[in-house]
């Protein structure tokens, strides 16, 4: 790495980190109602506390925010891997049907294991993994025509929202969160519905940028990396088993949220550069604010109404996946 792209990518984290945790501290604070930075201290620093304020900050606030850290965290790092695994600039975990893979797999725990809370993640992971493997199948026989990964995902992911709805149909019981659940949202999230995903979450996000020198490696060709000792095939499971992981962790709490991994990580590549190494965690910790933003702007700007935040991200979203289907079509992209 250069040593002005260094620099560059130091500055990045730093003003993000900030911008995190200013976020995180706005999302405890901010809402119907407004709480002191004293309160939160309080009602963090001691779990004995009772008051209105404190049990809202606790049992409401906390466990929201940080399923936004994770929810953005886990799209935003896994966009990066499939656009990097897939070499389309197009690609993310909901433009090609990996959230509608996971969801309909959610859906489908919920219907056989009603009272296992477990067996939505692991089910969720299941179901991205199907999918991811599918759509490279996919890849490999289109390789010419790298937007009709995009198209084959669109029906895919048509498919499995109408087979979702079946379920629903099928089992009054679901129909209740279900449309939460499908447009994406963080209200309702508790720690215990965090606590399976959130490992792996982090788990994935820090080997898939431990491993950032494979993909690098593997964007310059099968043959070039054949060349430099590199198994470019079993990499490439690797990081679908990774991107799958985060795609599913997510969407078993947090429902269809899309266009996080879209986005994040092409506005990360202008700041902090090509390199895996870099831009998984940049993609990671970008998607935490994003994600964390369009949260916030969906609890107060429309207050005392609230908007999920999958709806704030899908009118951002949708403009910008546009832009890059006229534009660059899909094309080829470098991790």
């Amino acid at each position: 790495m250069k040593k002005g792209a260094s620099e560059n990518s130091r500055i990045f984290f730093l003003l993000t980190a900030l911008l995190l945790i200013l976020l995180l501290f706005l999302g405890l604070a901010l809402g119907s109602v407004s709480v002191s930075l004293r309160e939160i201290l309080h009602a963090l620093s001691d779990p004995n506390a009772q008051t209105a304020n404190d049990v809202i900050i606790r049992s409401v606030r906390l466990p929201r925010v940080l399923a936004g850290l994770l929810t953005g965290a886990g799209l935003g790092a896994a966009g990066a891997i499939l656009q990097a695994v897939l070499n389309n600039s197009l690609a993310s975990s909901n433009t090609i049907g990996v959230n509608s893979g996971a969801g309909f797999f959610v859906m489908l725990s919920m219907l056989i294991f009603p009272k296992n809370p477990a067996a939505k993640s692991f089910m969720a992971f299941l179901g991205a993994l199907v999918t991811v493997l599918f759509i490279l199948c996919l890849a490999y026989y289109a390789e010419r025509s790298r937007v009709t990964i995009i198209l084959a995902g669109i029906t895919v992911s048509s498919f499995l929202t109408a087979a979702m709805n079946l379920i629903k149909t099928l089992d009054d019981s679901i129909v209740i969160n279900s449309l939460s659940f499908s447009i994406g949202s963080l209200a309702g999230v508790t720690m215990s519905s965090i606590a399976y995903p959130a490992p792996g979450i982090l788990l994935a996000i820090l080997i898939a940028s431990l491993l950032g020198k494979a993909l690098n490696i593997m964007n310059l060709g099968d043959g070039t990396a054949m060349s430099l000792g590199l198994n470019a095939g079993f990499f490439r499971i690797i990081y679908v088993l990774l991107a799958s992981l985060l795609a599913g962790c997510v969407v078993s709490y947090s429902g269809l949220i899309g266009f996080v991994g879209l986005i994040v990580p092409h506005v990360c590549r202008y700041f902090v550069g090509h390199d895996a190494r870099v831009l998984i965690p940049a993609s990671a910790l970008l998607g935490s604010v994003f994600v964390l933003t369009a949260d916030l702007a969906g609890r107060v700007l429309f207050a005392p109404y609230e908007l999920p935040v999958g709806i704030i991200l899908s009118l951002s979203g949708a403009p910008f996946f546009l832009y890059l289907l006229l534009k660059k079509g899909g094309r080829r992209v470098n991790a």
